[in-house]
């Protein structure tokens, strides 16, 4: 079974109108749900972090928000990569984790101790969409079924007037020009969430197991998103993959979804999570899911990259128990996912994965 890691950041915006005990109404601070309705409890203390670096950005967008309302508060975290973090955290040195994939039937045997014998919280808190990317003299609404896709980057269709180029795009004049497709050349949560769309969409088409380093030969190879950027940016005929904060003013593909073709977008991006089914036989406060990325329901955007929050039921004290929970409830607000989505481009999390959230963070407490 694919997990689902969602790459740079790049990821889920949730409208969480928690309403937690207030500590004194002289030191409460804006509401944890982040419209100002009801007030979250005063919090301070340190807590630590790690995971994945694509969602940095956001990370430290919810820090200075969060901070800031809570003076007396510290949130580290440490952009070690989805591995690094998922690893710190089953090891219990850190309060909390983002992954870029939902933990391993192996790595679940670990969470009791990790957890000091309570339950593991898993929601997906950063949704972000991945782009396709291209350049192309003269053509600046281009649209892509799966297989046509697939066939691209796997080095079967290699000119941009190619039949299927052409059947997708009725009435558009293509060029001959080469095809010019850019890969990741380093391991990447982005690599692996395209390969499973390109996997799962179109099957015939790229009959490739996903994988976060990219599988086949030829191609060009840059590092990073940064590397994949200047080179479908700087040459002719390129088309890529990145995170859709980082294509700047470049054309992107509509892909075929159903009968329709459809442009990313936060809103679309967020649909197709909600399109997803929840992974079988996990714990009450965990909702991995597997994207559904060959969905064919109007208005879902099915190339995206989601980040996990992990967290404990159980903490060692109070204090501890109570700053996770805020911090949690920050990150999920309407507020939090805002401020993701102005900081990385992430597209908020839906009402309905909100209130999922919200289950599992009212269930932390002291061990």
């Amino acid at each position: 079974m694919k997990r689902t890691i969602f790459g740079r950041t790049a990821v889920l915006a949730i409208a969480l109108p928690l309403a937690l005990s207030a500590c004194g109404a002289a030191n409460e601070g804006p509401a944890a749900g982040g419209s100002g309705e009801s007030a979250g409890e005063e919090v301070s203390g340190t807590i630590a972090g790690a995971g994945a670096s694509s969602q940095a950005a956001a990370v430290e967008a919810w820090k200075a928000g969060f901070e800031g309302m809570h003076p007396g508060a510290t949130v580290n975290y440490d952009p070690v990569g989805s591995g690094g973090g998922r690893e710190q955290f089953l090891a219990g040195g850190v309060q909390f984790a983002g992954s870029d994939a939902y933990l391993k039937k192996e790595e679940l045997s670990k969470v009791s101790t990790a957890c000091k014998g309570g339950e593991l919280i898993e929601f997906p808190a950063y949704i972000s969409p991945i782009a396709v990317p291209y350049k192309l003299d003269g053509v600046d609404n281009l649209q892509l079924s799966p297989e046509t896709l697939a066939g691209i980057f796997a080095g079967k269709i290699t000119a941009w007037n190619d039949p299927a180029i052409v059947a997708d795009n009725p009435g558009v004049t293509l060029p001959s020009t080469r095809i010019a497709p850019v890969h990741r050349s380093d391991k990447s949560g982005t690599t692996e969430n395209f390969t499973d769309y390109l996997a799962k969409a179109a099957p015939k088409a790229w009959p490739h197991e996903p994988e976060g380093n990219w599988p086949i030969s030829g191609g060009e190879a840059a590092k990073g998103t940064s590397g994949v950027m200047q080179a479908v940016n700087g040459g002719t005929g390129t088309i890529g993959y990145a995170d859709a904060s980082q294509i700047g003013d470049l054309p992107h593909a509509k892909i075929k979804v159903g009968q329709e073709y459809t442009g990313y977008s936060p809103e679309a991006a967020a649909k197709v999570v909600d399109a997803s089914e929840r992974v079988a036989d996990r714990s009450q406060y965990d909702f991995a899911i597997d994207v559904k990325r060959d969905t064919t329901e109007s208005g879902t955007y099915p190339i995206v990259l989601v980040t996990y929050t992990l967290a404990c039921t159980k903490y060692d004290s109070a204090e501890q128990a109570k700053l996770v929970k805020e911090w949690l409830s920050y990150i999920t607000s309407d507020e939090g996912q805002k401020k993701a989505q102005e900081a990385a481009g992430s597209a908020p999390i839906s009402e309905s994965a909100r209130e999922n959230a919200k289950k599992a963070i009212d269930a932390i407490a002291a061990s």
